[in-house]
């Protein structure tokens, strides 16, 4: 089951309080990006972010789901009606997601 359009749109709405923050399409899906880092994504109307520890701590009691068959699991984001607890949230990760990777020409 693809993700939809509105679901996108009201995540990228909650998380509008950041600067820098996107999105891009991918197979159904969307990659959600903040200042050009991979946070986590849309996934069956789903918002999953990367485990890492910050967010792990953040969220002690969060589901670990699979965004697809064949992936690494992600934290599953329960209170996104938060706004503020979602900004911190995503800048608490930043520090610890690995910086993009440069594409080859």
């Amino acid at each position: 089951m693809a993700s939809s359009k509105g679901y996108l749109e009201y995540i990228m709405d909650q998380l509008s309080v950041l600067d820098d923050i996107s999105s891009r399409a991918m197979m159904g899906e969307y990659i959600i990006y903040y200042r050009g880092k991979v946070i986590g994504g849309i996934y069956d109307d789903r918002f999953l972010v990367k485990p890492v520890k910050s967010a792990v701590n953040m969220m002690p009691d969060a589901e670990m789901e699979l965004p697809y068959e064949g992936a690494k699991e992600m934290l599953l984001v329960d209170d996104v009606e938060n706004r503020e607890f979602l900004k911190e949230l995503v800048e608490a990760m930043y520090a610890e997601l690995p910086a993009p990777k440069k594409k080859k020409k």
